[in-house]
């Protein structure tokens, strides 16, 4: 089924290719030969109840031999100065510094061959978060971000597992990193925005920003707000077709200030101890622990921001050894502790874990004991109890620096994601700022290997 979303005056359950057919026009620019060119059978996929997805975003790029795939016998420069670990897979190994990582290896499966080629910060964010190749750094619309991030379109197709909840969702904050642009709805519009928490869950005194009451706007005094809102934007839409975006992100708002469940999410502090020292105690792990809270109580994508990964040993970056010293550990400590906690609780067969920055890390270190930028070859973790874990699917030659076997795109990253909430994503397409039909997938294919 071909379904185009969004657009001026469109219906965002999505127009059918049926609906274009019996009407007996073509709107919004669609072209007849691209009707034909759409697939005509329904390819829809089964859906997971409560689907979720939990992204690790790794901006400034790790270092993919300091991480999922280490080369132990290639000679120091390119090996760097870390080891390797065996991990619970025979035959699969891990970077030194991912010893919990490594217990869980047969509950993770390692994509060792993704790749886009480029090294640039900002096309790397926007091509694995989207799918799609970004603007360069050096271009004037560098920031400018030209198609809806995985969380967003997940926002917009399926919204929240459970009422009053946040479809999409953010922690502890989107800054920081490099060039960490392009985590936003485009044209999707602002209701499928990320809801931020703008607070480290780490420390005593977190609280989420704008989801607590002032003292002196009781529910009532929200409520008569709300009513009025409602007429002027009633009134608004007659003499704007724009309005209407306003609807749901109002709605959406309302919805979480005055949402139990909502607040109750938001809580780390109902966690014990024991569980909160599990997951670590430092933004890494609370971030992850909140990310679980969300998820379980009905938040249907949830962007734990780890930053920052740009450790050339340059221009005041961190070089290798220390920069990995510094992340590594409390993300290791982090994700595995996830897995676990998701496991325990019954929600890894619906939660997909993954975790990524924008590309890799040159296979040779450089003069200053780092590795600069490298899109030939990295790696991506991907972790669910109803995939088919325990693999390294890919290979990259003996000193990491292309893929020999399996190579990934992102879009193949980007469709194996929805095809595990049940998005049929290359029959999907969206409406932009121009109410053209755009692919929110074009040519990527699910990684089959994960798949039963």
């Amino acid at each position: 089924m071909f379904k185009v979303f969004g657009g001026r005056g469109s219906d965002c359950t999505g127009v059918t290719r049926r609906t274009f057919l019996q009407a007996g026009v073509l709107g919004g620019g669609l072209a007849l030969g691209d009707l034909y060119r759409a697939r005509a059978a329904d390819h829809a996929l089964p859906h997971v109840e409560g689907a979720s997805v939990i992204l690790f975003w790794m901006s400034g790029g790790p270092g993919h031999m300091e991480t999922w795939d280490p080369k132990p016998d290639a000679v120091s420069q390119f090996r760097g100065p870390f080891g390797a670990t065996k991990t619970s897979v025979p035959g699969i190994q891990f970077g030194e510094l991912l010893p919990e990582q490594a217990k869980i290896a047969d509950k993770v499966s390692i994509l060792r061959g993704v790749n886009h080629g480029s090294g640039d910060h900002t096309k790397g964010n926007h091509w694995m978060l989207t799918g799609f190749e970004g603007p360069a750094f050096n271009e004037a619309n560098f920031n400018v971000q030209k198609r809806p991030c995985m969380g967003s379109a997940t926002a917009k197709l399926i919204g929240p597992n459970r009422p009053g909840l946040p479809s999409y969702a953010a922690v502890p904050h989107l800054r920081g990193g490099t060039d960490n642009f392009f985590h936003y709805a485009a044209y999707l519009g602002r209701a499928s925005n990320p809801f931020v928490t703008e607070g480290d869950p780490n420390d005593a005194e977190f609280r989420v920003r704008n989801l607590a009451l002032g003292k002196d706007m009781p529910i009532a005094r929200l409520e008569d707000r709300k009513h009025l809102l409602e007429s002027l934007d009633l009134q608004k839409r007659t003499v704007d077709s724009h309005g209407a975006e306003l609807d749901p992100h109002a709605q959406r708002a309302f919805s979480l200030l005055t949402s139990k469940a909502s607040a109750n999410a938001f809580d780390i502090s109902a966690e014990s101890p024991k569980v909160r020292d599990a997951y670590g105690r430092h933004t890494f792990g609370q971030s992850a622990l909140l990310a679980r809270r969300l998820v379980e109580a009905g938040v249907t994508f949830v962007t734990v921001n780890c930053v920052p990964w740009d450790h050339h040993g340059t221009a005041n970056r961190l070089a290798t050894e220390p920069g990995a010293k510094l992340l590594i550990p409390p993300f290791d400590k982090a994700l595995a502790a996830l897995i676990r906690d998701l496991i325990d609780r019954g929600l890894y067969e619906r939660t997909l874990v993954v975790a990524m920055g924008e590309f890799g890390r040159t296979p040779r270190m450089n003069a200053e004991g780092g590795r600069d930028h490298w899109g030939n070859v990295f790696s991506v973790l991907m972790g669910c109890g109803s995939m088919k874990m325990g693999q390294a699917i890919g290979r990259s030659n003996p000193k990491g620096e292309y893929p020999v076997d399996r190579p990934v795109s992102p879009q193949d990253v980007t469709a194996t994601v929805f095809k595990h909430l049940g998005i049929d994503a290359r029959n999907v397409h969206f409406r932009d700022g121009l109410d053209r039909p755009t692919a929110l997938v074009e040519t990527g294919e699910a990684v089959h290997q994960l798949f039963g």
